[in-house]
């Protein structure tokens, strides 16, 4: 055999063999379902939306959920609430947000779940059946100790209803 065929056949050998090995990997990679992007809005974004993204967050963690999380407000405060972050950082949870942000249109669009605490989304794209709305949560100025604990309850019922799909996909 000549020697630029022996190379040739050479290098598509080890070709298959490298690519070969890594194709099962890119393979299972590209079934992988995407997370499932849930978006919590409240009107201020820098209270309700920011407790209940955090618990949801490590609740989701927690159970394996594969899940991306967002918060947002319709009028962002400019930080969020002291006695949030104080909250939530005396119970060892991280603030998931430095400064609330204005939800855009495009975040309702590509969230999977939309969580309303409270909110007026009249002036934005209507999520439609993706929309759930938790506004009987007061507001945590209002009791800050009931409201801290309806989110709870409700982060975690939404964390049991995805488990369950999830474990029925995965059958």
């Amino acid at each position: 055999m000549h020697a630029t065929n022996r190379f040739t056949v050479l290098a598509f050998t080890l070709g298959a063999v490298v690519f070969g090995a890594a194709w099962p990997a890119a393979q299972a990679r590209a079934k992988a379902p995407l997370p499932t992007h849930v978006l919590f809005l409240c009107p201020h974004g820098a209270a309700k939306s920011v407790l209940a993204s955090a618990y949801f967050e490590r609740a989701a963690k927690e159970r394996g959920l594969n899940v991306r999380v967002e918060s947002a407000g319709t009028e962002p405060d400019p930080t969020v609430a002291p006695a949030v972050a104080a909250h939530l950082t005396r119970n060892g949870y991280s603030v998931p947000a430095t400064a609330p942000r204005k939800v855009t249109a495009g975040q309702l669009a590509s969230a999977d779940i939309v969580i309303s605490l409270g909110c007026d989304l009249s002036g934005y794209p209507d999520p439609g059946a993706r929309l759930r709305r938790w506004d009987e949560v007061p507001g945590p100025s209002q009791n800050f100790a009931a409201a801290d604990d309806a989110i709870k309850k409700r982060v975690t019922q939404l964390i049991e209803e995805l488990a369950r799909a999830a474990a029925v996909r995965n059958k």
